[in-house]
Parts: C-alpha cells; structure tokens; sequence
C-alpha cells in the first residue's frame, strides 16, 4: 500500500509535520507573468491518498496515522497559510483544437512557491527544485467561465496516472496527494470538490511562450526564455542564438516523450498547445486513456470528434505544436528557416526513439533496416484482431524463438480473428530473433523490464473512483500500489491486470474528466 500498513486508528508517536518553507522565484519575472490569488480552502477536507514517492521527491514523511492524516488534509486542502499564503496564477495562451484560443492561464491551478529536490536534483533529472501546485483552488482571474474547482473524479484520474506514469518511466508531472470535501461542484451532475498537489521542475507551456508572442510582448518574452534556459538548460544560453537552442531543446525532449506515450499505449486526450510543457514532461490530465484493445484512431475524449488527438495521430500534432512554439520564437530568432530546420528534427528524433522503445518491447537488441516492416504488420494484426496492447506485449516475452516451439496460448488468444496471419509472422519474428546474441530466458527478463503487467486501466480507476464517491478512499490506495510496481507481477495485483470485459465499450470521457 502507498500508506504504511498500520492501524491508522492508532496515536501518533512523532510530532506534526514541519512544512518547509515555499520560495516563490516565478514571482520575480514580473507581474506580466503572474497574480497573486488567494487559494480557497476545502470545507471538511479529509485525504484521500498521499504518493510515498513524490513526498520523497520534496523530503516529506508520508502520514502515518489519523492525526497525521487529518494535518495533511488541513494543509492541502488549503488551510496552512505556511503553504498557500504566497499562491500565484501564471497567464498564458494557446491553440485548442488547432484553433488559436488567445488568453487562458491558470483557472484552476495555483503556483505555491517551489521546494528543493530532496537529492539536489536526482530525482527530478537533474533539476533542483520542484514547483509545488493546488489544482482545484478556485476561481482566478483566469478563470473565464469557469468555477475553479476540480471534482473528486478528475482528481482521483490525475493523481493515479501521474504516479503510474512515473513508474513507467514516463517523464511526468507528479502528484503528491489529493484531498476530498464536501463542497458541492456541478458538473454533467453534482459531485464534490478535490484538490491536487501536483510536483514539477516547471510548470511553463508552450503557451506561456505564445502569449507574449502573439501579444507582441517582445520583452517579456525575451525574459520568459532567459529564464527558462537558466533553470531548466542553461547549455543553450552559450550558443549563438539561444532561443533557437532551447527550440532544438524542446523539439528533442517532445519527440522523446512522444516515443514513450506510444511504447506504453497513452493516448493524452487534449494536446493542446497550453497543454505542453516546455520540459517534454507530460503535464494536464484530462480525458486521457491507456489504449486497451488496439486502434491507432482511438481518442477517450468526447469532444475530440474529428479525432484529432486519436493514438496513432499524437505525434504529429506534437509536431503541430511545435511549430506553434517555433512561431511563438520567431521574435528572438534570426531567421524563419532555423526554426523550422529545427522542428524539422521532430520526425526522425521521434522515428528513432520509437523504434528503439518498440524494438525493446519485442526483445530485439538492435534497430535492423527491416523492423519498422516487421513492427508495423504486427500493429496491423494487432488492430485487425482488437489485440489488447498491454497483455500483447507482455505475452510475447513467452515465445521462445525456437521455430519448431508453440505459440503461448495466452499470446496466441490475442490474435482470435487471424490465427494463420499471427502464426505466420511469428515464423519471421522468429527468424529475425536469430541474429540476436540473447537466450530465450535473458531476452524474456528483458522484455518484462519494460512491457508493464499493470497500466491504469479505465474500468479499475472508474471502480476506485466510485467507491471513493462513497467515501471509501481503500480502492484508490490499492490501486496506487498496484501502479508503483507495473513491471513486477503481484498475486496481490493481479487483479488490476486484468483487461475490461469484451462487450465493455471503451473509456469516454469529457474534458471535465
């Protein structure tokens, strides 16, 4: 379990937490950058769950009882002015939809201030500190038409994936807890309000860039890049043109996260140009799936009708997107071209890394000219036969490369439709895995290292989520120990490997999920 597993009915033996002190450094950009609001406090907030590994991120002890718990909830729900007294929302715009939306910013989100890395920057990639977050805090000046609230549902969503998605090595936002309360919050229906404590390096957008760009803020949006490079790249502010560096930056670390969404089957639901962080990081999430059956042209979200940020599109419009940041640079670039030869590195940084994270889902050592045939034949089965993407791959490190050895049966129930098809290319699986050095045994242990047994499957959150409705918050905690360890099979997990039931239909989701 995320929590020690003790009786929480139990008194405490270590004294109240002692918050470190939030620093508030993005204040200092200006205030073209950011206001300060006050965050709105949770009525009767209780906590929900607590991630053990973000607390670690920041040097925090997890609670370890009900008094613990209850100052956890006080502090996160927003009560703690040692928290919430410095909170800011940043402005910034985007392109929704490919539509340029102009204005947005923080409608729901506040900026507390940020805490140093526990290990000065080991666990945060090399950054040393991390950006502390509420989402759900209220109404800000950013707001628009909104009420500034998160419901527990959504919130119950972002917490378990950014945690599970840390686990599969995703570069991600983290989430450090999340609090319930009574507050009521009309949505499609009445439901109650929760609040997120989310972890990042940065939480800076693409469309912070395009606000100041586009609203002709040249200054300011020289200062937002100086800043950005002294944070978070600070090899770019040696070059030449150092906006045109952190573009190259950018465009590297988004082909690289985009090659991971793909390995592991993610579909982001809203990529959004304000839903992009400048990190590669993935960051907001809204109607966002794990793909079970696989179909390149699924998207979870409801509103997305042309899907246009279905599976099989996601990089290009990464791609999209960062043209749309190229254009925001423009300004601080000598010359048009040098943007657009650098987003023109997306594609081949992306096929690259892709090819390397689905050559290793398949036990091969090395790229070979002929694997993007044999990879795609297989999606091409895969789609044709509704194969479920997460058991697929895990199932293949079962197949022994001797040609005369039968096919897993659990591999082989993948593929009902086109059972000759499957066998047949197994036969050239097979013989490709004949110019590979590794033994049966090795190559399974490698593959099991980086096909997850458990992703966050719609229907076992959606279960964790009702119960927690119900005010049974046990669900969400088990499942949240479950996604710790994706790689590891687990009697106790097992359970949560299980995909939906055939006739399930597949998540759909509004943007209010």
């Amino acid at each position: 379990m995320d929590l020690p597993s003790i009786d929480l009915g139990s008194a405490c033996t270590v004294p109240p937490p002692a918050w470190p002190p939030l620093c508030q450094p993005f204040a200092a950009l200006g205030p073209e950058f950011s206001v300060p609001v006050a965050v709105s406090p949770l009525p009767d907030p209780m906590l929900v769950a607590c991630s053990a590994d973000a607390a670690a991120l920041v040097g925090l002890q997890p609670p370890r009882c009900t008094e613990e718990e209850r100052l956890w909830a006080q502090a996160f729900g927003g009560h703690v002015d040692t928290l919430s007294g410095g909170s800011r929302a940043t402005v910034y715009a985007g392109h929704q939809f490919g539509n340029w939306a102009g204005q947005l910013g923080d409608g729901r989100a506040l900026l507390l201030g940020e805490w140093p890395d526990a290990e000065n920057g080991r666990h945060s990639g090399g950054y040393p500190a991390w950006e502390v977050q509420f989402k759900g805090s209220g109404r800000t000046p950013f707001s628009r038409m909104g009420d500034g609230w998160a419901v527990l549902r959504s919130s119950i969503r972002e917490f378990l994936c950014s945690e599970a998605m840390a686990a599969l090595g995703v570069p991600t936002t983290r989430a450090l807890c999340i609090v319930g309360s009574t507050r009521p919050v009309r949505r499609e229906e009445l439901e109650t309000a929760a609040m997120v404590t989310r972890l990042s390096p940065s939480f800076i957008r693409f469309g912070h860039f395009e606000h100041f760009s586009y609203s002709g803020q040249t200054a300011a949006l020289q200062r937002l890049t100086d800043w950005v490079i002294a944070r978070y790249c600070p090899q770019c502010a040696g070059q030449p043109q150092p906006a045109l560096a952190l573009l190259h930056w950018a465009v590297a670390r988004t082909a690289e996260l985009l090659a991971r969404w793909q390995a592991v089957g993610f579909v982001h639901g809203v990529m959004n140009t304000d839903n992009m962080s400048i990190l590669g990081w993935t960051i907001d999430y809204g109607p966002f799936a794990f793909i079970d059956a696989y179909d390149p042209l699924y998207t979870p979200n409801t509103t997305d009708r042309s899907g246009r940020y279905a599976l099989g599109r996601q990089p290009a419009v990464a791609h999209w997107n960062l043209l749309a940041l190229a254009q925001a640079l423009l300004p601080l670039i000598a010359k048009p071209d040098d943007a657009l030869q650098a987003v023109d590195g997306f594609r081949p940084q992306f096929v690259r890394a892709v090819q390397q994270q689905m050559a290793a889902k398949l036990g091969l050592e090395q790229v070979d000219a002929d694997d993007g045939v044999l990879l795609q034949d297989l999606l091409d089965l895969m789609a044709a036969n509704r194969s479920d993407w997460t058991l697929t791959f895990r199932h293949f490190s079962r197949l022994s490369a001797d040609a005369q050895a039968a096919i897993p049966p659990e591999l082989a129930a993948q593929f009902p439709r086109q059972p000759q098809a499957f066998a047949a290319w197994v036969r050239r699986y097979r013989a490709r895995l004949q110019r590979e050095r590794r033994s049966d045994q090795a190559r399974a242990q490698a593959m099991d290292a980086v096909n997850p047994v458990v992703v966050l499957r719609h229907h076992h959150a959606q279960a964790a989520i009702e119960r927690a409705q119900a005010g049974d918050f046990s669900e969400v905690r088990r499942l949240l120990a479950a996604l710790r360890k994706p790689f590891s099979p687990d009697a106790a997990h097992a359970a949560y490997a299980q995909p939906p039931a055939a006739d399930a239909p597949p998540a759909c989701l509004s943007c209010s999920s």
